[in-house]
C-alpha cells in the first residue's frame, strides 16, 4: 500500500514532504518528536535511529553564482533504474494532477480506488459474460457512466485551474545576477544559488537568503499573508557582513560563500544554516530568511540567495494532505453497505442451490426449456448464483455516494450562505472549508475552546499595574462613582490618544521622574520586545507580534518612554523628551516553553544589564534571594488575576562586562550548533537569567466576545461538555470561567491538586463524584492525563499552564478513551494541533491572523456562531443525511427485493421482474430526485426553535437516529413492501379474464404494474416521511412520477419497437399477433400456466431459454420468429394441461 501510494504521489507531479523520509510533518511540533523519541528509549538502536531522524540533516549545500557546482555527481539522485537528476529541484513548480495523456487512465484508477465503483466495474465485467448475464450490459454502464463522468468533469475543472495558475506563477518576471550583470529572466529559470533582486510589492520567487537591502541595517519588511494568512508586516535582518559588503552588483557578483543547511523540509518557523565566507562562519537562521509566498514592502530594493527552489520551498512541503476526517455516518453507512453486500452473496447463492435442485427435479425433464446447452445442474446452479449477484445488485446502490456527496454538498453551501453567521464588522461570513463533515456536527459530545481570542477579543488594554510592591490603576467602577476622568496625555507629543489610564497618581509619579522605580518599569516595557515601528506623517505606528506586546509598548510611550526606531543592534527610545539610543547585545526570544523573553542591553554610560519579562511562575523561580517586594507583587498578581487580567512580571540584572564576555563566547558556539540548536541555546539562556531583581507587573485586560456567556450556556444545556484550555494562571482561567457561564454558582469547584490524594483510593470502575450535583474541574497541564475519567463527569473543564502541544493531547485522550466526537475551536497558530486533532476543528478569524483558518474545518468570526452552526446547521444536517439513508436503503429493498419473491415462480432462473430500462432508470430518474431533496431541505423544526430548545440535539449525541436498529427496520420494511408490489398484481393476474374474453396475464403488463405500484409506493413514502414541504419537493415527487409515465409510454411503444428491435424487445399491447400466444390461453388456469406465460416471454430476453428450434427461429424474418414463438407457448400449455 506504501508502495502504491508513493508511485501515485510522484505520477501527480507532487511536490509534498515525504514523511518516512522526513520526520516533520506540519501537525508535528518538537514535543511531539522529543516524545516519541522518549517513548522509544527501552530499545536503544531505535531510540538512536529516531534521534538521527528527528535531527535535521545538515547536508543541503549552496554555493552563490555557482551553478555548475549543483550539477556535480554527488549531488544526484537515482529516479528510476540509471535514470539520475539533480537532487536541487528546478523553481518551477507543477500542482496540477493531470496532463492530457494521463487524465483518462489516472482519474479513472483514483475513482475506481473507492470501493463502490469497483463492486459496478465487476458487475459490468460479468454482464458482459453472456453465460450469466441476466441484464444487458447498459444497465449498469449508464449509471456507471453517470457518476464517474460527474466526478471527472469535477476533477478536470479544478485541474485546468490549477494549469492556469502555475503557468501565471511560473513565467513571472524577476531579476536574477548572470553573468556579471543583472537580467530579467522568468521564476522557472531561476536556480539554487543564484542571487536575486527584488523590488517593492514584488512577490519573492524562492525561499532566499536576505544578504543586503536598501534599508539601513539590512531590514526587509514582508507580509506574510500567502504562507500563514496575516497581513501585519515581519520584518527580516541579513548578516551585517553580507549588508555591508554586497550592496553593487559587482560586490553581488565576486560573492562565493558556500550555505551549508537542513534539508527541505515544511517548517515554518524553523531554519538552521552555516556560511563559511573568506575563511569564517556566521550562524544562519530564520529571521535571515526571505520565503517563497511572502510579498516584500516597504523596501526598494533587497538581494537575496536563492537556497530551496520550486518543490524544495516551505510554502510548496506545506501543500501537502491534510489529515483525512471521517464522519460516523461515513463509518456505519461503510458497514451497512458491507452487510448488505454479505445478504446479497447468501441470497444469490441460496437462489443458485435452488436452481440446481429445480432443474434437476422439473427443468430437465420439461422438453420445451431444453436450450441446446448440455449443461449440468450444478454448473446452472453456478451460473445462476452470478446471474442473481447482477440482477440483486441493486441493493447496494451506485448513486449512494453521488447523492450524499451532492447533499453534503448542499449542506456545505447553506452554512456559507447564511447571514445570521455573516460579521458585518470585518465583512466576514462563514466558510465550511470542507464538505465531508456537517453531519458529525449534530453529534459533537465534547467542545475544547482556546480562551484569548477566541472567547475573547484579543484586544489588550494595559489596565493595571504593581511597582516595587505599589499598586496602580483603580477599578473602572470606584472611578466612576468618584468622577474621575481619564488621564490627559496632552503633555506628551507622541501619546496615542486612544490610551486610557484612571489613576492619575502613577503619571504624577513618572513626571515627577522622582519614583527610580517607576521609571525603570516604563523603560523596561519600551526597550524588551520584538515590535516594529513605522513612521507614517510623523505618526508612529506600532507593527507587534502579538497584541499583548503592542498593548505594554503603547503603554511605555504614553508614560513619556517612547520606542522610536530599531536596527540590528540598537534601540532608540525617548526617554522623557531626551532621546537616548541603547546597543542591543543580545535578545533571548520568547517561546511556549520559556514562557519569557530577555534583552541584554550596553546603557550609554557603558553599563550592561538584562531586562526580561515573562510568566510569574517562570520569572518567580529565576529571582534573587535578596530582591524586594516579592510577596507584596504576588498578592497584587492574585488580585488582578481575580478580575480576569492578563499578568507578567518584569525583572532586571546588571551585569560585568567580564561575565558578560564569557557568556557570549557560549553564546556564538551555541548558535553555530547544527544539531540541536535550541536546546543548546536554552541551556546558554538558563545561564544568564537567573538572580534578577523584581521590578513589578503588569495587568492587561482582554474584554469577552458578545454573546459568549449566552453561548456557553446554551451550549452546556444541549449537555455537550465545554473545556477551555488557556496559557494562563488558574486565578484568571477561574475568573474568566465564571465570566463567561462556564463556571455556574451551582457547580462544585473541584482542583487538580486537591482531588489528587482520592483518586489514589478509588477503583478505576467506580464514579469519582458520588454526590449528585454539578461538578467542574481546574487542572494544570501536566496534571491532565491522570484526570480523563474525572474530567469526563464533570460539567465544564478549564485547563491552565498549557502549551499548545498539551491541547493537542487533551483533545486526541478524550477521543481515545470516551470514543467521543471532539470539536476544537481556536484563532491562533498555537490551536492548529488541537484543532488537527480533533474530529472537527474550527478556526475563528481574528486579530492573530488566518493559520488557525487555514487549517480547520469550519470557519467564522466569532465565538457566539457555534451555537447556530451545532444547533441549528449540525441538528438539521444530521437529522436530513438519517433520513436520507434510513429512505435510500428502504427504496433499494422495495426494489430489488421483488426479484427474490420472483425467483419462486420462475425456477430460480435468475429472470428479471421488471424490464431492463425500469432498472436502469429507477435510481437514476424515477426516485433520486424526492429523497435528495429531503436529504437537503428537511427540517423538523426551524432555527428558530432549535435554538430556544437545545435539549433537542441530544438525539445526535447518542446517534439514535441512524444505526444497525434503523438500518434493520428499513430492510424489513423494504421487505414488507416488496412481498405486497410483487404478490398483489400476482394475485390479481392469477385468474384474470379481459372484456374481450382474453387473459392479460403476460409478463409485460405484470412487469409494468409491479414497476408503477413501486414507483407510487415509493414517492408515497416519502411524501409521509417528508417534515418540511417546499414546492421544489412537491415538485419533485409529481415530476418523478410524470417521468416514470412519459419513459413507459416511450419504451413500450410500438413505434421504438420497429427501430430498436433487438433492444426494445416489448411493445404496445395492440401490437397485434406479437401476444396472441399469451393471450390465447384460456382463463382461470392454474400456476403453471402463469409460470409457462412468464417463461414464454422471457425466452425473449433470456439466452439460455430458447426453444429447440432456436436456430431455425433466428434465421426468420422478427415478426415471423414472433408468431413462431406464440404458437410454441399455445402448444406448450396443450401440453401443461
Amino acid at each position: 500500500g506504501a508502495k502504491m501510494s508513493r508511485q501515485r504521489a510522484d505520477s501527480e507531479g507532487s511536490m509534498r514532504p515525504d514523511d518516512e523520509v522526513m520526520p516533520y510533518s506540519d501537525d508535528e511540533t518538537d514535543d511531539e518528536l522529543d516524545t516519541s523519541e522518549s517513548e522509544a528509549e527501552g530499545e536503544p538502536e531505535v531510540t538512536q535511529a529516531h534521534v538521527e531522524a528527528s535531527l535535521p540533516d545538515v547536508n543541503w549545500k549552496v554555493k552563490a553564482n555557482d551553478r555548475p557546482y549543483h550539477q556535480q555527481p554527488q549531488f544526484q539522485k537515482k529516479v528510476f533504474l540509471c535514470i539520475k537528476k539533480s537532487r536541487y529541484a528546478g523553481n518551477a513548480i507543477k500542482t496540477y494532477k493531470y496532463n492530457v495523456l494521463t487524465f483518462i487512465p489516472l482519474n479513472l484508477y483514483e475513482q475506481f480506488k473507492r470501493a463502490a465503483n469497483l463492486y459496478f466495474l465487476a458487475l459490468l465485467i460479468l454482464q458482459i459474460i453472456p453465460q450469466i448475464t441476466t441484464l444487458p450490459w447498459y444497465t449498469t454502464l449508464i449509471p456507471l457512466v453517470v457518476v464517474l463522468g460527474i466526478t471527472a468533469i469535477k476533477d478536470l475543472v479544478d485541474d485546468l485551474a490549477r494549469h492556469r495558475m502555475d503557468k501565471e506563477i511560473n513565467n513571472r518576471k524577476c531579476e536574477v545576477l548572470l553573468n556579471g550583470s543583472f537580467q530579467d529572466s522568468r521564476w522557472r529559470q531561476i536556480q539554487v544559488g543564484d542571487v536575486v533582486r527584488l523590488k517593492k510589492n514584488d512577490f519573492i520567487p524562492a525561499d532566499l537568503l536576505l544578504l543586503s537591502s536598501s534599508n539601513p541595517n539590512s531590514l526587509c519588511y514582508v507580509e506574510t499573508a500567502e504562507l500563514d494568512g496575516e497581513t501585519n508586516l515581519k520584518f527580516k535582518m541579513g548578516l551585517r557582513v553580507t549588508d555591508e559588503m554586497l550592496q553593487e552588483e559587482r560586490q553581488l557578483a565576486d560573492f562565493d560563500a558556500l550555505i551549508e543547511c537542513e534539508e527541505p523540509n515544511n517548517r515554518l518557523d524553523k531554519f538552521l544554516g552555516m556560511m563559511q565566507w573568506n575563511g569564517e562562519r556566521y550562524p544562519l537562521e530564520l529571521d535571515n530568511m526571505l520565503l517563497r509566498g511572502c510579498k516584500v514592502r516597504n523596501t526598494d530594493v533587497c538581494h537575496g540567495l536563492v537556497i530551496f527552489a520550486g518543490g524544495d520551498t516551505k510554502i510548496m512541503k506545506n501543500s501537502g494532505k491534510t489529515r483525512f476526517k471521517r464522519t460516523k455516518i461515513d463509518e456505519l453507512m461503510n458497514y451497512m453497505v458491507y452487510t448488505i453486500f454479505a445478504v446479497l452473496i447468501l441470497v444469490a447463492a441460496g437462489l443458485g442451490i435452488g436452481h440446481t435442485f429445480w432443474y434437476e427435479q422439473i427443468g430437465s425433464k420439461a422438453w420445451y426449456l431444453y436450450d441446446g446447452l448440455n449443461y449440468n445442474a450444478t454448473y446452472r446452479g453456478f451460473l445462476s448464483f452470478w446471474g442473481y449477484i447482477i440482477v440483486l445488485n441493486t441493493m447496494v446502490p451506485i448513486s449512494l455516494y453521488v447523492s450524499v456527496e451532492v447533499i453534503r454538498l448542499g449542506q456545505s453551501k447553506f452554512i456559507n450562505w447564511d447571514l445570521q453567521m455573516y460579521f458585518a464588522e470585518k465583512d466576514t461570513p462563514a466558510k465550511a472549508r470542507t464538505t465531508t463533515l456537517n453531519e458529525q456536527l449534530g453529534q459533537i459530545q465534547y467542545i475544547f475552546s482556546d480562551k484569548t481570542g477566541t472567547l475573547t477579543q484579543n484586544i489588550m488594554q494595559f489596565k493595571k499595574c504593581t511597582i516595587a510592591g505599589r499598586s496602580y490603576g483603580t477599578g473602572i467602577f470606584v472611578c466612576l462613582n468618584t468622577k474621575t476622568s481619564p488621564v490627559d496625555w496632552s503633555w506628551n507629543q507622541y501619546a496615542d490618544q486612544k490610551f486610557q489610564f484612571m489613576d492619575h497618581l502613577l503619571v504624577a509619579n513618572v513626571k515627577s521622574k522622582k519614583d527610580k522605580d517607576a521609571m525603570e518599569f516604563f523603560k523596561l516595557l519600551s526597550l524588551c520586545h520584538t515590535v516594529m515601528v513605522d513612521n507614517k506623517d510623523g505618526d508612529l505606528v506600532y507593527q507587534a507580534a502579538s497584541p499583548d506586546e503592542g498593548a505594554l509598548v503603547t503603554a511605555a510611550r504614553n508614560f513619556g518612554f517612547v520606542f522610536l526606531s530599531r536596527t540590528q543592534d540598537t534601540i532608540t527610545i525617548m526617554e522623557m523628551g531626551q532621546e537616548k539610543t541603547y546597543e542591543m547585545l543580545a535578545l533571548l526570544d520568547f517561546n511556549s516553553d520559556r514562557k519569557r523573553m530577555s534583552i541584554i542591553l550596553k546603557f550609554p554610560d557603558g553599563r550592561i544589564r538584562l531586562y526580561c519579562k515573562g510568566a510569574d511562575t517562570v520569572i518567580y523561580e529565576r529571582l534573587s534571594t535578596n530582591t524586594q517586594h516579592r510577596q507584596t507583587t504576588q498578592e497584587a498578581l492574585d488580585i488582578f488575576a481575580n478580575d480576569t487580567l492578563r499578568t507578567l512580571c518584569l525583572c532586571y540584572k546588571d551585569i560585568s562586562a567580564n561575565e558578560y564576555e564569557a557568556w557570549s563566547r557560549k553564546h556564538k558556539e551555541a548558535q553555530l550548533v547544527m544539531g540541536d540548536r535550541e536546546a543548546a541555546l536554552d541551556s546558554v539562556y538558563e545561564e544568564v537569567e537567573k538572580d534578577l531583581m523584581l521590578i513589578g507587573a503588569t495587568a492587561i485586560e482582554d474584554k469577552l466576545q458578545d454573546g459568549v456567556p449566552e453561548t456557553i450556556a446554551t451550549l452546556a444545556k444541549a449537555d455537550i461538555k465545554i473545556w477551555v484550555l488557556t496559557g494562563d494562571k488558574k486565578e484568571t482561567a477561574e475568573n474568566i470561567g465564571y465570566s463567561c457561564s462556564l463556571l455556574t454558582d451551582d457547580m462544585t469547584v473541584h482542583y487538580g491538586e486537591d482531588v489528587n490524594f482520592r483518586r489514589a483510593r478509588q477503583t478505576p470502575e467506580e464514579p469519582f463524584f458520588t454526590e449528585t450535583g454539578k461538578n467542574a474541574l481546574i487542572i494544570t497541564g501536566g496534571w491532565l492525563i491522570d484526570f480523563v475519567d474525572m474530567a469526563c463527569e464533570c460539567e465544564a473543564v478549564i485547563c491552565c499552564r498549557v502549551t499548545p502541544k498539551q491541547k493537542a493531547n487533551v483533545v486526541s485522550l478524550v477521543k481515545k478513551y470516551k470514543k467521543a466526537v471532539t470539536l476544537s475551536i481556536g484563532d491562533g497558530a498555537n490551536d492548529v494541533n488541537m484543532i488537527k486533532t480533533a474530529d472537527i476543528g474550527v478556526g475563528i478569524s481574528g486579530q492573530e491572523g488566518m493559520q488557525a483558518v487555514m487549517s480547520s474545518d469550519y470557519a467564522f468570526a466569532q465565538f457566539r456562531y457555534l451555537e447556530r452552526l451545532l444547533l441549528v446547521h449540525g441538528r438539521w444536517s444530521y437529522i436530513r443525511m438519517c433520513k436520507f439513508l434510513r429512505f435510500f436503503f428502504f427504496k433499494n429493498f422495495s426494489f430489488t427485493l421483488v426479484h427474490f419473491w420472483y425467483s419462486f415462480f420462475n425456477g430460480y432462473s435468475s429472470q428479471t421482474a421488471y424490464e431492463d430500462w425500469f432498472i436502469t432508470l429507477y435510481n437514476l430518474a424515477y426516485s433520486s430526485l424526492p429523497v435528495l431533496l429531503v436529504g437537503l431541505l428537511d427540517q423538523d423544526v426551524n432555527d428558530r426553535l432549535s435554538l430556544k430548545f437545545p435539549k433537542l440535539y441530544i438525539p445526535g449525541q447518542q446517534g439514535l437516529l441512524f444505526n444497525y436498529k434503523n438500518f434493520f427496520i428499513s430492510l424489513f420494511h423494504g421487505i414488507f413492501v416488496s412481498l405486497i408490489i410483487f404478490f398483489i398484481p400476482y394475485g390479481a393476474f392469477l385468474q384474470t379474464m379481459g372484456q374481450d374474453g382474453e387473459a392479460p396475464s403476460d409478463y409485460q403488463s405484470f412487469a409494468v404494474v409491479t414497476a408503477s405500484s413501486l414507483i407510487f409506493t415509493v414517492s408515497l413514502q416519502i411524501s409521509l416521511d417528508t417534515s418540511y414541504w417546499t414546492f421544489v419537493n412537491c415538485f419533485a415527487v409529481l415530476g418523478s412520477i410524470a417521468i416514470y409515465f412519459g419513459f413507459m409510454f416511450d419504451i413500450h411503444s410500438a413505434g421504438i419497437h420497429v427501430i430498436f428491435p433487438s433492444v426494445f424487445t416489448f411493445t404496445a399491447s395492440d401490437g397485434g399477433k406479437e401476444e396472441e400466444g399469451a393471450r390465447a390461453l384460456p382463463a382461470g388456469q392454474a400456476l403453471p400456466s402463469l409460470c409457462l406465460c412468464l417463461f414464454s416471454l422471457a425466452r425473449l430476453r433470456r439466452p439460455h431459454l430458447v426453444w429447440a428450434e432456436h436456430s431455425a427461429a433466428s434465421c426468420r424474418p422478427q415478426r415471423s420468429k414472433c408468431k413462431h414463438q406464440g404458437d410454441s407457448t399455445q402448444r406448450g400449455g396443450e401440453h401443461l394441461s
